[in-house]
């Protein structure tokens, strides 16, 4: 069932008139998109538009007249000649939607403008830094391990179990690590709330419409999205799509912006293709649970919103104690809906040969890409006609990757964890795996 008008990701008037500039757009971003074929199919369309319109206004001028006419004979001919003004219009029409179908493809491969600050650059490695938090990385006295083998010694995660059940990429959380996960959701939760959040809980479906819409592609040999056999719908990559659609085909007073909405969910990603130590353990699974922000903003909010779903972004980590840094994401990283896009990379002690920094967040504007598809709309008081509001998301915690973070930089000599501050009220204790188990009393709970 169809619950709006989907519309295009970029203006199609902005397009054409910005031919150069969007091609230039699409270079930066690695991008292949026929821009000069789809200005032309837009010219061809209007002329096709207007012989449509022409016929059609012939076809009723000529039907105005078959009241008048002097006899049955001119009454036949004049019915006649309406009717073949109705059929060329139609087969025109037929012409114009065929042209404005391919239109709409070609526009479906355009990505979202970019910020002109966003660094040009293929992929990461033009990433620029921007900001690093309040903790160093540690220099540790001795050896430090992975997450996985500290899972292993601490009896944390079962990934041989998962894999029996789902297979490579799924797991089982036990233990203490169950209560860290409660902990990091609850910890990301109430500091959002305290922000003006509003909390919710999201289905795991969405409809394929959903996932256009907010720029996903849950179906070709490329996608990262698990559909369902004979359904439209689609098991969540992330928070981002339902809270999105929560709005789709809906028009608010420009008073209530901006909306901020935060969402717990489970998300599920194929990861095709992902291999490789750095994908080790729970950096790159097929489910894991994520706190997402979301806002819904005024155009001229999202720039300032997008600099503070960041700030928030770095008060969760720096509230963990944890290293990171922040990049500006290069163009040909950013993702097609992105306009721009900062990603906060915490230290990882166990990663790589000396501990490297691996993508834990990120935090985007959308501007108005996502809104025209998912026709999300405001109203000003006074004013006639609605605008399309911005829409920007940022994952306050990926709970997968949180832990390895947690896990690895709270290790102790003797294989304990440190409890971060932090999440201890949650987790009952300040240290996992030692014999001197510290229990907090329930007074400090």
């Amino acid at each position: 069932m169809r619950l709006w008008k989907t519309e295009s990701m970029l203006d199609r008037k902005y397009i054409v008139e910005n031919a150069e500039a969007v091609k230039q757009n699409c270079i930066h971003r690695g991008i292949e998109a026929d821009i000069d074929r789809l200005v032309t199919l837009e010219q061809q369309r209007r002329e096709l538009l207007n012989q449509a319109q022409e016929l059609n206004r012939q076809a009723n001028e000529v039907a105005k007249t078959i009241g008048k006419a002097k006899n049955d004979a001119e009454r036949d001919a004049r019915k006649e000649e309406g009717r073949k003004l109705r059929e060329q219009k139609d087969e025109v029409q037929s012409q114009h939607d065929k042209l404005d179908k391919e239109i709409v493809c070609l526009q479906g491969g355009i990505p979202n403008l970019s910020h002109p600050d966003a660094p040009i650059g293929e992929d990461d490695k033009s990433n620029l830094e921007i900001r690093k938090g309040e903790h160093a990385p540690l220099s540790f006295d001795f050896q430090p391990l992975d997450h996985v083998e500290l899972a292993e010694k601490l009896d944390l995660i079962d990934f041989e179990g998962g894999a029996r059940v789902a297979g490579a990429g799924f797991y089982f959380l036990k233990n203490d690590a169950v209560l860290l996960e409660l902990a990091l959701q609850q910890y990301a939760l109430r500091m959002l709330m305290g922000e003006g959040f509003t909390p919710v809980t999201t289905p795991d479906l969405a409809y394929t419409e959903i996932l256009h819409g907010t720029g996903y592609i849950p179906r070709g040999p490329e996608t990262q999205i698990y559909s369902i056999e004979n359904s439209n719908l689609n098991l969540v990559a992330t928070a981002e799509i339902t809270i999105g659609g929560l709005l789709s085909g809906q028009t608010v007073d420009a008073e209530e912006l901006p909306l901020k909405i935060c969402g717990s969910s489970h998300c599920f990603r194929t990861e095709a293709g992902a291999a490789g130590r750095a994908s080790r353990g729970l950096y790159r699974v097929h489910q894991f649970t994520k706190v997402e922000m979301f806002a819904f903003t005024l155009p001229d909010q999202s720039d300032a919103m997008l600099d503070h779903f960041c700030e928030l972004e770095c008060r969760i980590f720096d509230g963990l104690g944890l290293p990171y840094r922040v990049v500006d994401t290069a163009t040909g990283d950013l993702g097609g809906p992105a306009y721009r896009k900062f990603d906060l990379e915490a230290w990882m002690p166990g990663r790589g040969e000396n501990g490297e920094y691996g993508e834990v967040t990120s935090t985007s504007n959308c501007t108005d890409y996502q809104a025209r598809r998912l026709n999300v709309r405001f109203k000003r008081k006074g004013e006639k006609g609605t605008q399309f509001v911005h829409t920007l998301n940022g994952t306050a915690l990926a709970i997968s990757r949180a832990l390895i973070a947690v896990l690895e930089n709270n290790q102790q000599p003797d294989g304990s964890i440190s409890v971060p501050q932090a999440l201890r009220p949650w987790v009952g204790k300040d240290v996992i795996g030692s014999p001197s188990e510290v229990f907090l009393s329930r007074d400090e709970e």
